[in-house]
């Protein structure tokens, strides 16, 4: 079983996860090579740049993103990338 720490953990992870914005944000940032500034995934999800910075800092509390500050902006680079896509493809296959 379990315990409560553990438990906590994983439901922070799931509850960012079960948002569909914040699985296309780790989506396009996985996908790329590099880190990608918060207004190029605004621009792609044509969304509000505050509302993208509200999901991302649920995926930071989450420890799937880091923030870096790089002058005046802020760049996104994916942690556990690959650990998410495979979340992310057993969900397919679940109740299929």
């Amino acid at each position: 079983m379990y315990d409560e720490e553990e438990i906590n953990h994983a439901s922070t992870i799931f509850s960012a996860l079960s948002n569909p914005t914040r699985l296309k944000i780790l989506s396009i940032v996985s996908e790329t090579k590099r880190p990608l500034h918060i207004k190029a995934i605004a621009r792609t999800l044509r969304m509000d740049y505050a509302a993208i910075y509200r999901h991302v800092a649920v995926l930071k509390e989450a420890n799937l993103l880091q923030i870096f500050e790089v002058g005046r902006s802020r760049v996104l680079s994916p942690l556990h990338g690959e650990v998410v896509n495979h979340l992310v493809k057993q969900a397919e296959t679940i109740g299929k």
